[in-house]
């Protein structure tokens, strides 16, 4: 269980991470809809990373 909690939090991060990439490399090149993608996908991160401490919150 510890592990699939470990996975889902770097899961998170890496969403996250590759939103602000992708979000970055849309403006650079003036490419909305890579702009929205990133910003997409650093929402889903951040709901995933919301999800896992309430999760850790509720477990204690």
């Amino acid at each position: 269980m510890i592990r699939v909690a470990k996975n889902q939090k770097a899961r998170a991060k890496t969403e996250q991470a590759k939103g602000k990439a992708e979000e970055a490399a849309g403006r650079a090149v003036g490419n909305e809809r890579l702009t929205a993608k990133g910003k997409a996908d650093q929402v889903k991160g951040d709901t995933r990373q919301a999800k896992e401490k309430m999760k850790e919150i509720f477990k204690h």
